[in-house]
Formats: structure tokens, sequence, C-alpha cells
């Protein structure tokens, strides 16, 4: 797959982790709230909304948290109301990154963004600086022991699917925005269990950081996640899986 990142392989492997975090409620609670505010509360006719619940119940959300969220967002609850903006910058090693945040006070989140960045040694750069390294694609990944892969890959494609590929004991399907809920749901319809499937940004080409600065990216990526404010968060960085298997071993 052109431009799959380190980042992108390292943030499914930490996923299972991710997940016991608090914070992870709070991005879903948040995205769940805007999708109903925006596309109104009734899931058939809200992608995002079927798309954010589906989110909440892989992480275990009580039906409360997630009917509360969605009333928030219609209006029939009082609640924050949160603005969607992306911000972009830089990394150490020129490594870009592109931040999707949903926050209620632009101008806080901004400066403590600013602050994380330049204590790792990046910093922050204009609107469309980095945007356009990075596509929008549907991502959809299914562990191997699911389906052989030439089965599955005749089963994606005529669904509408762009690409499969195998990595690291899984498939990982690419698909165009449009056509990333077709291709799921046939996915689904063949009782094939998905472990991850969303929309998210590849970066079309990706850059080696030199050693001296992978632990930094990698610590500035962290704390960039575990922002409240920060839905998803993207790079386009390769690092060697010899230097990976360094820094797993120190730490």
């Amino acid at each position: 797959m052109s431009g799959h990142s380190k980042w992108s392989t390292i943030k499914h492997k930490k996923g299972a982790a991710d997940a016991k975090r608090g914070k992870i409620f709070t991005k879903v609670i948040k995205e769940i709230t805007v999708a109903a505010r925006l596309g109104g509360g009734d899931l058939d006719g809200n992608p995002r909304l079927r798309m954010a619940i589906q989110k909440a119940k892989e992480v275990n959300m009580p039906q409360d948290n997630i009917t509360r969220a969605i009333k928030k967002g219609t209006g029939e609850l009082e609640g924050v109301v949160y603005e969607e903006i992306s911000y972009e910058g830089y990394g150490p090693g020129g490594a870009a990154i592109f931040m999707e945040v949903m926050t209620d006070n632009k101008n806080r989140t901004v400066g403590e963004l600013r602050a994380i960045l330049g204590k790792r040694g990046g910093n922050m750069g204009e609107n469309g600086c980095v945007a356009w390294m990075f596509e929008q694609k549907g991502l959809i990944i299914v562990n191997v022991s699911e389906k052989g892969e030439d089965e599955l890959m005749e089963l994606v494609l005529e669904a509408g699917a762009d690409d499969m590929e195998t990595t690291d004991g899984h498939y990982e399907i690419t698909t165009t925005m449009e056509n990333f809920e077709s291709v799921r749901k046939a996915i689904d319809s063949a009782g094939i269990k998905v472990e991850s499937a969303e929309l998210t940004r590849l970066p079309q080409n990706t850059v080696g950081v030199e050693e001296k600065h992978c632990k930094s990216l990698l610590r500035l990526m962290d704390e960039l996640e575990d922002h409240d404010d920060i839905q998803k968060v993207y790079s386009n960085f390769d690092i060697t899986d010899e230097v990976m298997a360094a820094i797993e071993q120190e730490s």
C-alpha cells in the first residue's frame, strides 16, 4: 500500500491497550455528538453516526453513554458544542503531522498542541503545509485467520475496494471514501469479523527518520494521541524494524 507509514502499524498494535484508557471514551463521545448534530440521530440516514456507534461498541461503551451523546448532538439534552478543526505541523526529523481536532476552545487547544510539538522538537505549521501529503481513504483490517487471501481479495475488490495487502498477520483493505460502507457491508455479510474499520488519511509517500529522532517522534505522537481534543493524528514517517525493535526493548 503506497504510503503506509510505520505509525499506522504502531497504532494498530497498540490499539488494544488504548481501548483500556478512559480517554478513548471521551473521543468517541465527541464524535457521536458531532455526527448527530450534523446529520441527525437517525442511524439509517447518518453513515457517520453509524460508524461512531460501531466504534463505541468496539470499545465496550455502555448504551446509556451512547444514547446521551446522541441526544446532546440533536439538542434533546444540553451539551457542549464542539468545533471540528485540523492543525498541521512537523515532528523531529521533518516528519509531517496532521491533527484532526474537536474542541470547545480553539485558543486553548492550539496553545497546548504548539507546546507539545515544541517540547518534542517539532513545530506547528501553516494550514495546508502537509495536508496535501495525505489522502483520505477507508481502511479495514481483518485477521488472516478469518479468510483465505484469494477469497477475501476477490470479495473486497468486487465490492469496490482499491487494494488489499497482508501485513503482520492482518489483511489491510483500502477503499475510497465513497466505497467504504459497501466494502464493509460485503465483509460483514460474508460473516467475516472485522478488527477495525475507519475513515483515515494515508500518506502518499513516507519519509525515513534518523535514529536520533525516533524516540522523540514516537513520544510526540503518543502525547498528541493522548490529548483530549485530538480525535486522530497522522504522520508519514518510517522507521526501520531494527530501530523499532531497539526502542521497544529499551522501553
